[in-house]
């Protein structure tokens, strides 16, 4: 531990002055899972981008690539693994398809349905953008030990457990 202090510490050693009956805990938690939540996204987006995608887009994309081959999932299974609508999905889709990234195609086991498929040329964008991507969020980690990196995933895995109702 160091005893470096941030803006969280600034703003509960604020609260904790003005309202010193209140316990802080969860306040300095989650300030802090937001901001890193916050950083990392400005440190990744760009990343995405260089690939020719957005976050959204890669959401998409990186559903379709761990699905494995054939790298193909009906639009349901999309929203469901995105906690999207389906009206949300579709301007997903739409952008995806204009870029080469992706192709809907008819499902052969219900004509009404559509399947949605990776390209090559999302495939490929996709697993560029997952790898750098990781790479710098390792970078940002590595102030961490090994063993510290684990504990902080086990303890972050049973908060959202606590959020999913899986715990």
């Amino acid at each position: 531990m160091t005893d470096e202090t941030d803006a969280v510490d600034r703003i509960t050693g604020q609260w904790a002055r003005e309202l010193p009956d209140m316990g802080l805990r969860a306040m300095e938690v989650f300030g802090r899972v937001h901001r890193v939540s916050q950083h990392t996204a400005r440190l990744i987006d760009p990343i995405y981008a260089r690939h020719g995608i957005g976050r959204a887009e890669f959401d998409v994309l990186a559903s379709l690539r761990r699905s494995g081959e054939p790298y193909t999932l009906s639009p349901k299974q999309i929203s469901g693994t995105l906690m999207l609508t389906s009206g949300g999905l579709t301007g997903r889709l739409d952008k995806l398809e204009k870029a080469g990234l992706i192709e809907r195609l008819p499902d052969p086991d219900d004509r009404r349905a559509l399947r949605v498929r990776l390209t090559d040329a999302g495939r490929t964008a996709v697993e560029a953008a997952v790898r750098a991507g990781v790479e710098a969020q390792q970078k940002i980690l590595d102030v961490l030990t090994p063993d510290e990196q684990a504990v902080l995933a086990g303890l972050l895995r049973r908060v959202h457990l606590a959020y999913t109702g899986e715990l």
